[in-house]
């Protein structure tokens, strides 16, 4: 019987090459999630004059609330909280845990009350002369079946509730009261450490 023997370079060779190919998947990942957050943060600021992303907000309290997105409209002040969930996602307003059907079945916290209390922040912040709207952005890769729950908003929806601006035409009465509080707003943001959500 012949014995099968690998050389040692082979065996360099072959770790080179099952490196070489580990190395390449994580660089195309990290790619894809860069090409994904140009392509929202791209998609946002189309809504809004000027945007503010990955921020703390002071909660009043001496502490500070994340908030993934802020953006100043014709509206006012919108603020968004971005969910990448894939799957069937049954979630309600009364509803204390949202569950998702997916790969596998899990649930997560209703985040409608978090969202209430940055809206809270946020307002506290800009005075009660202008609009403050939030969002739960979630990406299209999930689908609410039962109906969507109040202040969530599909990725590809958005542009039906918020359209595209002119960002030339600031002209009308209400810009120059919301763009002073959007100033005072960003005097008090800090940036936030947590990681950049990829819808």
């Amino acid at each position: 019987m012949n014995d099968i023997r690998i050389e040692p370079e082979w065996l360099v060779a072959g770790a080179a090459l099952l490196l070489l190919g580990t190395g390449s998947y994580v660089a195309y990942g990290a790619y894809q999630r860069r090409t994904r957050r140009k392509g929202l943060l791209a998609r946002l600021e189309r809504v809004g004059y000027q945007a503010a992303h990955q921020v703390l907000v002071p909660d009043g309290m001496g502490g500070f609330i994340h908030i993934d997105h802020l953006l100043l409209t014709p509206r006012g002040v919108l603020l968004l909280d971005t969910r990448r969930v894939a799957g069937l996602i049954f979630g309600g307003d009364q509803m204390s845990d949202w569950t998702v059907m997916g790969r596998r079945r899990y649930t997560f916290d209703n985040p409608q009350p978090a969202l209430y209390d940055r809206i809270a922040a946020v307002k506290a912040l800009v005075g009660d002369a202008v609009p403050v709207e939030g969002r739960l952005l979630f990406s299209n890769h999930g689908k609410f079946t039962k109906g969507k729950p109040k202040y969530v908003l599909m990725l590809d929806g958005i542009e039906v509730e918020f359209p595209a601006v002119d960002r030339t035409q600031t002209n009308f009465p209400e810009y120059a009261l919301y763009a002073n509080a959007w100033s005072r707003l960003l005097a008090q943001l800090r940036p936030s450490p947590h990681l950049f959500t990829n819808l």
